[in-house]
């Protein structure tokens, strides 16, 4: 409690200059009601179907492929993004009471999270697009060594992105309560903020829709060509996460965006920065959902996945609930590895795993 009151004691008092700011009460109930527990749903979920992927990935897949290496990498970042929501999940309902390091670091692992989760997704794109668009090139340029080193240097990328973000965030005194948020040098104010938030939008948004529409269009060309089962089944998948990832996050950017250049675009008061503020409220947490449907959409779908979650709950689960048909569960575990072999990699290819 001691260290709690020494890290407040380099905290400031926010200065509001000439400007009187809007008190946001009504703000702060609708947070504190609606956030809390939605927060704590992405939490369960989220953390859940995450380490699945994970331990699937790791124990059963054996991260054979470059796909594998993307959709590890891609659920550590849902994973370090989920770390950081109960943390904000007590903030939305109460002051912030964690101190400016922790406001620092926090705020450093919520943006990684977001900026390494939409990179992955860009590079999982990618991924297919070399598979079934450049299917010969592929089979030099789709391995696990190409898979780690094009990781590595995205998460670089994504840490140097998430820096401004852990330079301005900082724990302060407003209106006589305690918050964790961005404050930018005064002199340059306004140039800070819109160019985090267009880089924010530019890179969360623009860059990877026009990445999707190029590739996916170059996909169902090349997949409509031939006409089959599997060919049908991912083209179905390619609009699924075409359409989830827009409508998941599509919002939230459309309302930062609104939110952040509200006096440049058209007269505000109170009332409308309020709306603002709600929207920004509801669309973040909207578009927190998506890590909670990123195992489904990039890995529950797969034929092979599900076999081997199927094979890890007979194993791990199922068979301690019941004692006594152990032989059972053996002979159907051995049954479903039987499956798993070389040759079902072309159809992991066409169907997205």
């Amino acid at each position: 409690m001691e260290n709690q009151t020494m890290d407040w004691t380099q905290t400031t008092e926010f200065d509001y200059g000439d400007s009187a700011p809007c008190p946001g009460i009504e703000e702060k109930h609708f947070a504190a009601k609606l956030l809390p527990p939605l927060y704590s749903l992405v939490v369960i979920f989220g953390l859940t179907g995450n380490l699945l992927v994970v331990l699937i990935l790791v124990k059963y897949k054996r991260l054979k492929s470059m796909t594998d290496i993307y959709l590890l990498n891609l659920a550590v970042s849902d994973l370090l993004f989920i770390f950081s929501l109960p943390f904000w999940a007590y903030y939305a309902a109460h002051d912030w009471i964690f101190g400016d390091v922790l406001c620092k670091m926090l705020s450093g692992i919520y943006l990684l999270g977001f900026y390494s989760g939409i990179f992955f997704i860009i590079l999982l794109t990618l991924d297919r697009y070399l598979a079934i668009v450049h299917a010969v090139f592929a089979l030099k340029a789709r391995t696990v060594t190409y898979g780690i080193l094009t990781s590595v240097v995205t998460w670089a990328v994504a840490i140097f992105a998430s820096v401004p973000g852990i330079v301005f965030h900082k724990a302060q005194k407003e209106h006589a309560h305690y918050t964790c948020s961005a404050h930018y040098p005064s002199e340059a104010t306004i140039n800070w903020k819109y160019s985090y938030i267009l880089k924010m939008n530019i890179l969360g948004l623009i860059v990877p829709m026009l990445i999707m529409i190029f590739s996916y269009s170059q996909i169902l060309r090349t997949l409509l060509r031939c006409r089959n089962e599997k060919k049908q089944k991912a083209v179905r998948l390619i609009f699924m996460i075409m359409i989830f990832y827009f409508i998941f996050w599509t919002p939230f950017h459309i309302s930062s965006f609104l939110h952040t250049f509200q006096s440049s675009l058209f007269f505000t008061n109170c009332e409308i920065k309020g709306q603002l503020e709600k929207a920004i409220q509801v669309t973040e947490t909207i578009s927190m959902v998506h890590c909670c449907i990123n195992p489904v959409i990039y890995a529950f779908v797969g034929e092979k996945f599900r076999k081997y979650l199927y094979a890890f709950f007979r194993r791990h689960i199922a068979a301690h609930l019941c004692k006594k048909c152990p032989g059972l569960y053996r002979e159907k575990l051995e049954r479903a590895s039987s499956t798993f072999t070389p040759s079902t990699a072309e159809h992991d290819i066409s169907v997205g795993l």
